[in-house]
């Protein structure tokens, strides 16, 4: 009996397809050639006619954590591969695969609801599965890198699918074998190792109050979840309401040296440990520190409840976007000595 499964159709073609409600800052932007991609099993077909005709390719989930120019020439992939199911269970971990095209948010309350926990630090981060590894989204002390136990991808190198394990995927401070090689990989699914033996992780500020609480002594996946997601609608804009990319630079690392000097310079100067003798410094609070919280320059500007993020006002563009990122870094260079990183990618 023939078991083998049946081809998908095509990746669906739309040309010169409106792409504003498809990236977070809602800028205006036009894909040339937009694909719709709901199965894997489309990836090598369509990188082929992708290579043939030498066209420019880049994938796109939600839009989420990305600056997008006016026109996406070639091929845009829109990723909506869904469906997530648990595969596998074992003594001390339960396994489980996720299209990559599964809302990040949706999938965090889905394993709560399914009493998988771990992941719901990572609450409320917009964006897609697929894209999680890609920057090794991160958020209250945890990094989505620790719970991954393999993501499958096509390899345009090698034009066949491959399965990268987690120390294949070089994980480190929102970076990854996938964003060193940004025209690699097609990420299709994500294989997720959760233990079953479940630690509450609340050392950070803004979550250390619930389990010092006397009716939260021993906050519940489900208490943690609920105070991150208030905790950021706090902080971050909506971006249904003004458009934004969420945190807009990395929290740049410093020796411990250079902390030590900066701290006898700055006694209020926000700051966590890291690994080795780093520290990772608050990017926002310097930012703040120079003054540029609520600063606008022409539709772009810095939110006024949080210095980390940068917002589109209306009509703004990559260039405008880019503009202020480059007034703001060297604010902070020059005040701190310290060089801020942009954390969305550039296209």
């Amino acid at each position: 009996m023939n078991c083998a499964k049946n081809a998908p159709p095509p990746a669906k073609l739309t040309l010169n397809l409106e792409l504003q409600s498809r990236n977070t800052f809602g800028l205006e932007v036009v894909a040339e050639r937009a694909y719709e991609i709901t199965d894997s099993d489309q990836v090598p077909a369509l990188m082929h006619e992708i290579t043939q005709n030498q066209w420019k390719w880049h994938v796109l989930g939600s839009g989420s954590n990305v600056i997008l120019p006016p026109v996406l020439s070639g091929a845009t992939l829109l990723m909506n591969i869904a469906g997530q199911k648990l595969t596998q269970t074992e003594p001390d971990n339960a396994y489980l695969e996720v299209g990559a095209g599964v809302n990040w948010h949706e999938l965090v309350k889905w394993t709560l609801d399914n009493d998988l926990p771990g992941l719901e630090n990572l609450a409320l981060i917009p964006g897609t599965v697929g894209a999680a590894p890609i920057q090794n989204i991160g958020a209250y002390g945890v990094e989505i890198g620790q719970y991954i136990d393999h993501v499958r991808a096509y390899d345009t190198n090698t034009n066949q699918f491959v399965s990268i394990t987690n120390a294949e995927c070089e994980f480190a401070y929102r970076d990854s074998i996938f964003k060193k090689n940004p025209n690699r990989f097609v990420v299709t699914q994500v294989i997720f190792k959760l233990p079953k033996v479940w630690q509450a992780r609340v050392h950070y500020a803004d979550l250390a109050a619930i389990a010092s609480s006397n009716s939260t002594a021993n906050p519940t996946p489900q208490v943690i979840f609920e105070t991150v997601c208030t905790v950021r609608s706090k902080k971050l804009p909506d971006p249904k309401v003004i458009g934004n990319a969420g945190s807009f630079f990395q929290n740049p690392l410093v020796s411990a040296n250079q902390y030590e000097a900066l701290l006898a310079k700055f006694p209020k100067l926000v700051s966590y440990p890291d690994v080795g003798n780093q520290r990772k410094l608050a990017a926002g609070w310097l930012i703040d520190q120079c003054g540029l919280k609520g600063q606008r320059l022409g539709e772009v500007g810095v939110y006024e409840q949080q210095a980390l993020v940068i917002v589109n006002h209306g009509k703004g563009t990559a260039a405008d976007i880019l503009d202020l990122a480059k007034i703001i870094q060297d604010k902070v260079q020059q005040q701190f000595g310290v060089t801020l990183e942009i954390e969305p990618n550039i296209l």
